[in-house]
C-alpha cells in the first residue's frame, strides 16, 4: 500500500509508462553483488548470474542462496550491494592515484566499489556523520581489504574547512526520501511524508554546499539519491548549479539509465533489474589552485613490528605508519594532518605492539594474500566452519599463520607445531 500522494506524483512524472513502474513492484528484486579484486581472482560461484551492465565487478545472484552466509564473504571477497546503488560510482570513475571522498559513506557498498576501483593506489576518505553507521563503515572497509582508507566520523562542514579543495573527485550519496527503496525497505514506505521529501530537499541543499567546497579545480561531483522526487534530485541539482556557476553539468554517456538532464540520469525499477536511482555528475572549473593542506607526519616502524614483517616476508605498500596509542596503522602519503578529525580508521590496521612483541590486527589478515606461513582451508570442508566458530585447528607450522579459504585470508592463528591457536575475532565467530 504506497502513498497515495506520492502515486499521483509518480504517475504525472511517468505518464503513460505508470503502469509498467507498477506491475514492476509486483516482480521479485533483482539481487546482486560485487567482487572484490583487491582479494584476487574472482571465483566461479554456481548462485552468481549475469553481469551488472554499469558495473564489471557487479553480478546478479540467486535469490535462493545466501551468499551472506557463505565463508568468502566474511573473508571479504565479494559485497552483497543492489544493482542501481553500483551506478553512482559507475559514473564518478575514481581513478588509482587519485584523491576520492565519499562524504555520506555508511554502510560502505560504494565506498569498497570506490576502493576496488582505485587499485590500492591514491587516498580513500571515507566520511559518516552517523557514529554507529561509521563503525559499520570502518568494519566494511577492514572486511574488504582496503589499505588505503581514512574512515572518519564528521561533519561535512569541518571536513569543508579542513580539506578545502583538496579530492579529485567527491561523492555525495545523500540521505534521502527512500522512495527508490520502497520495494525493498517496509520502513521507507511507512516513514514516507511529504514534508519529509522537503525536510531531505533542505538537508541535501547543504549538505551540497559543503561537499562543492572540497572538490579541486577541474575535479568532478558526483550526487546520488535512491529517490524519485524532483525536488530531491533534478531541482536541487539546477539550484545547486545556479548557487555554485564554478560548477557545470558533465555530457557523460550511460546508455543503461534514462536521461533527464545534461549529465542526470534516473533509474526506474521497470526499465532495468534494479531499484530506484537518481545520479548527477559536475565538474569544478578548473580555474584557480587547490589550497596547500598539511599532511600527518609519519613515525617509525617499532622494532617488534619490523620483526614480524620480515619474519613473514610481508611488504607494506607505499605510505607511512601512524600510531594510536599502542596500535599501529599504516596509511598512503596523502593523509592529512588528523588533529582536529574524528577519527575511526586511519589506515591499514596493522596492530598492536604491547610490551616486546607484536599482535597483528585481523585488517592486515584481510589485506594480505599471502605470506611465508599460510594455513589453507577449503570452502567445502569442516575445517572452515570451525575456525568462523573460534576452535583450534591442527596445523604443524609455528608461529603466526596467515587462515586462507581457497586461497583468500580470513584470518590469524598462532600454531605451535601440533595445533592453530585460534584468533579469529570474538566478535565476528558464528
Amino acid at each position: 500500500m504506497l502513498p497515495e500522494a506520492f502515486l499521483d506524483r509518480i504517475k504525472a512524472q511517468l505518464g503513460e509508462e505508470y503502469p509498467q513502474y507498477l506491475q514492476s513492484l509486483e516482480r521479485p528484486r533483482a539481487v546482486a553483488l560485487r567482487f572484490n579484486p583487491l582479494k584476487g581472482e574472482r571465483p566461479q560461484l554456481p548462485f552468481v548470474g549475469e553481469n551488472v551492465p554499469w558495473e564489471a565487478q557487479g553480478f546478479y545472484y540467486d535469490s535462493e542462496s545466501r551468499p551472506g552466509l557463505h565463508p568468502y564473504h566474511e573473508a571479504g571477497v565479494y559485497y552483497l550491494q543492489e544493482a542501481s546503488a553500483m551506478s553512482a560510482v559507475a559514473l564518478l570513475e575514481p581513478q588509482p592515484g587519485e584523491k576520492v571522498l565519499d562524504l555520506c559513506a555508511a554502510p560502505g557498498g560504494k565506498s569498497t566499489q570506490i576502493a576496488a576501483r582505485m587499485q590500492g593506489r591514491g587516498f580513500l576518505l571515507c566520511n559518516e556523520y552517523s557514529p554507529k553507521r561509521a563503525k559499520i563503515l570502518s568494519r566494511n572497509i577492514e572486511r574488504m581489504g582496503v589499505a588505503n582508507a581514512l574512515v572518519t566520523n564528521e561533519t561535512p562542514e569541518n571536513l569543508a574547512k579542513r580539506l578545502p579543495g583538496y579530492f579529485h573527485r567527491v561523492l555525495i550519496d545523500a540521505p534521502c526520501s527512500g522512495e527508490g527503496m520502497f520495494r525493498k525497505e517496509e520502513a521507507a514506505v511507512t516513514d514516507w511524508s511529504e514534508d519529509t521529501v522537503a525536510m531531505c530537499a533542505r538537508r541535501q541543499s547543504e549538505i551540497l554546499t559543503q561537499g562543492a567546497r572540497l572538490v579541486a579545480p577541474g575535479g568532478r561531483l558526483v550526487y546520488s539519491t535512491c529517490t524519485f522526487a524532483p525536488a530531491e534530485n533534478e531541482k536541487a541539482v539546477a539550484a545547486f548549479l545556479a548557487e555554485n556557476p564554478e560548477f557545470s553539468p558533465v555530457d557523460i554517456s550511460a546508455p543503461w539509465f534514462t536521461r533527464v538532464g545534461v549529465g542526470q540520469f534516473r533509474l526506474w525499477p521497470h526499465k532495468l533489474l534494479g531499484e530506484g536511482h537518481f545520479v548527477a555528475v559536475m565538474e569544478r572549473s578548473a580555474a584557480g589552485e587547490a589550497e596547500e593542506i598539511p599532511l600527518q607526519k609519519g613515525e617509525k616502524l617499532p622494532k617488534p613490528l619490523e620483526a614480524f614483517l620480515k619474519e613473514l616476508g610481508i611488504a607494506l605498500p607505499q605510505g607511512k605508519a601512524v600510531a594510536f596509542g599502542d596500535t599501529w596503522y599504516y596509511a598512503p602519503e596523502e593523509l592529512p594532518a588528523l588533529k582536529g578529525l574524528r577519527v575511526l580508521r586511519p589506515g591499514l590496521e596493522l596492530g598492536k605492539v604491547i610490551k616486546d612483541r607484536f599482535e597483528p590486527a585481523h585488517a592486515l589478515a584481510l589485506w594480505l594474500k599471502s605470506c611465508k606461513n599460510c594455513l589453507d582451508i577449503s570452502a567445502q570442508s569442516q575445517q572452515i566452519e570451525k575456525y568462523m566458530h573460534g576452535e583450534v585447528l591442527p596445523c604443524q607450522s609455528r608461529g603466526w599463520c596467515l587462515v586462507r579459504v581457497d586461497g583468500y585470508s580470513i584470518g590469524w592463528g598462532k600454531a605451535d607445531g601440533k595445533q592453530l591457536k585460534n584468533h579469529y575475532p570474538k566478535g565476528l565467530r558464528r
